[in-house]
């Protein structure tokens, strides 16, 4: 259990990383991480990426990121709900 919510912790943290340094690249012109990586880093860490996204008001405009992103968290959520009900975990 607790490598797994490092394992999520770790993967929350790049994903916020992420979205931050993808807005500093935006302001300075600079080469950006494609929308397919930061989508998929949203997947593994959605909480991570919807906390980038609104600090940093990045993505916040795109469609697919406003909605996508939420839906990646409430899928994480239900997740850990149902391997916590369902005692997957020791």
């Amino acid at each position: 259990m607790k490598v797994l919510l490092l394992v999520l912790t770790a993967l929350n943290l790049t994903s916020f990383a992420l979205y931050g340094l993808d807005k500093l690249k935006a302001k300075r012109g600079a080469w950006r991480i494609p929308e397919a990586t930061l989508l998929l880093v949203a997947l593994l860490g959605p909480l991570g990426a919807l906390l980038g996204m609104e600090l940093f008001r990045h993505k916040t405009k795109h469609a697919k990121f406003r909605i996508l992103v939420p839906l990646f968290l409430v899928l994480h959520i239900a997740l850990g709900v149902y391997i916590l009900k369902s005692g997957l975990l020791p």
